[in-house]
């Protein structure tokens, strides 16, 4: 793996509207030693967002590059045109530092990841309670368009689909808990 040595990492995943990026922000806040690894995408920056925070955003011509050249320890296109990726650099940095990793990352990369990593890695698939329950938070973002809500909810159905084959299935039908729950889980994985 280059510099840094391996260590562990959580892999949360979820679709979108799940509640995800909210837990892994708790798990951030919680001493448990984890560092956000950052993806990097080729999609355009929400107002809210900043470089190499919330994701590395490059071009599509830059993203390509890196793919040819090795970069990502994983990557994917997960809508027409869009991709995301995991570059090595970063998971090496979280490491050297003596960090575990945290990614917050769509279900087909979080399930590519733990292929990659194994029992290293602990992934929690974040649930919502009902496909309804998910559309309606994706409605009060106010983010998306009839045809991004349709592309999201038709994506959704599909990766309910994958839960089964995370580690752990984490309920959030109430986001305290979920957060307490998920603490409970990844504490006790890197304790082990």
């Amino acid at each position: 793996m280059g510099t840094g040595t391996p260590g562990k990492c959580i892999i949360v995943s979820a679709p979108s509207g799940a509640g995800k990026t909210t837990i892994v922000r708790y798990l951030l806040g919680c001493g448990l030693g984890l560092d956000f690894s950052i993806s990097a995408t080729n999609r355009p920056k929400r107002d809210h967002e900043q470089d190499g925070r919330d994701y590395f955003f490059i071009t599509t011509a830059e993203f390509r590059q890196r793919i040819g050249a090795g970069a990502f320890v994983e990557w994917e296109e997960v809508y027409p045109g869009r991709y995301y990726g995991t570059l090595r650099a970063e998971i090496e940095r979280i490491w050297a530092n003596g960090r575990a990793p945290i990614f917050d990352v769509d279900v087909v990369g979080g399930l590519r990841l733990k292929e990659i990593f194994g029992e290293q890695a602990l992934s929690i698939f974040v649930s919502p309670p009902t496909i309804e329950a998910l559309e309606e938070r994706l409605l009060l973002r106010g983010t998306e368009t009839a045809e991004t809500l349709r592309t999201r909810m038709d994506k959704a159905g599909q990766e309910l689909a994958y839960s089964t084959r995370y580690d752990r299935i984490l309920l959030n039908d109430d986001m305290q808990r979920a957060c307490e729950e998920a603490h409970e889980v990844v504490n006790a994985f890197l304790s082990a």
